[in-house]
């Protein structure tokens, strides 16, 4: 996706840091978010967090003692969009594993506000995410966009009391209609569906394990799905690499024992794109 900054993203946040992977993924130009300020209490974390363009902003639930640091959040920001860059924040302020927009707290309009009073020429850019499962695998999101929105159709009054109603009420109405659950089913050639049955034997045991792990660690949390993805994304490399020396010790064959890691994501990707056609047929 091509748009040029200064830009806001405003979007709804079902999913956790998962939303804002998926969504820097789809832009060509760098993106920074805001994200829930408790993340960031261990150094290792917030260094990571830092490297992936992420910055913290604090809710009253995180300590009233810290919602004094959210105006560097704000100024953060500004610096981003000062260099028309393009930032992105969770405009209702909380995650809940849900497809239905909850209401907005004051963050986005306090950066839209503050930007355009120093002559920024900020475009807010309305965004809706909407997931099919937040637990299955094989799953689909559906990102849409709506017409950007400027300073003329957003600050219209004086006080700042009103502007921040107005912004939210707008924002609300503009995002809303943007969250669909995705339905469509995926191209799926016949052929693969051998392919997608041995994908799938081979990986589901291990999965099984992993997702286990994940979802004991992550309970009562919104995190399960950001977790899998990290634990997957860095292990699954390292699983390659065991398959890859499991067979050089049994055979000695160092064909077989190449050919094997590069098989196996392929069939992984088979496997998924069969669940997820499965799902679509039954939803």
């Amino acid at each position: 996706m091509a748009i040029k900054g200064p830009v806001l993203i405003c979007a709804n946040h079902p999913n956790s840091f998962l939303d804002a992977i998926i969504v820097a993924a789809l832009f060509k130009e760098p993106i920074h978010f805001l994200a829930r300020g408790d993340a960031f209490n261990k150094p290792w974390h917030a260094s990571l967090l830092k490297l992936l363009h992420m910055f913290p902003v604090y809710r009253l639930s995180e300590g009233k003692e810290n919602l004094g640091l959210n105006e560097t959040a704000f100024e953060n920001s500004r610096k981003i969009l000062r260099k028309n860059g393009i930032v992105l924040i969770f405009i209702e302020g909380i995650c809940l594993n849900k497809n239905n927009l909850q209401p907005f707290k004051k963050g986005a309009a306090r950066i839209a506000f503050s930007s355009w009073k120093e002559g920024i020429p900020l475009r807010i850019l309305p965004m809706g995410i909407a997931y099919d499962s937040f637990r299955n695998f094989g799953k689909k999101i559906a990102i849409q966009t709506g017409q950007p929105l400027d300073q003329k159709e957003l600050h219209l009054f004086e006080e700042d009391a009103l502007n921040f109603n107005h912004f939210n009420k707008e924002l609300f109405k503009a995002i809303e209609p943007l969250i669909i659950s995705p339905k469509i089913a995926l191209q799926f050639p016949a052929w693969l569906q051998s392919a997608a049955s041995l994908g799938t034997l081979i990986h589901l045991p291990i999965y099984r394990l992993i997702t286990a792990f994940v979802a004991k660690k992550t309970k009562n949390t919104v995190f399960y799905d950001s977790v899998l993805f990290g634990v997957l994304f860095f292990g699954y490399g390292i699983f390659l690499i065991w398959v890859a020396w499991v067979i050089w010790m049994i055979t000695h064959h160092w064909i077989l024992a190449l050919c094997w890691p590069l098989l196996l994501p392929l069939l992984a990707y088979a496997a998924v794109m069969k669940k997820i056609n499965e799902r679509a047929e039954l939803g």
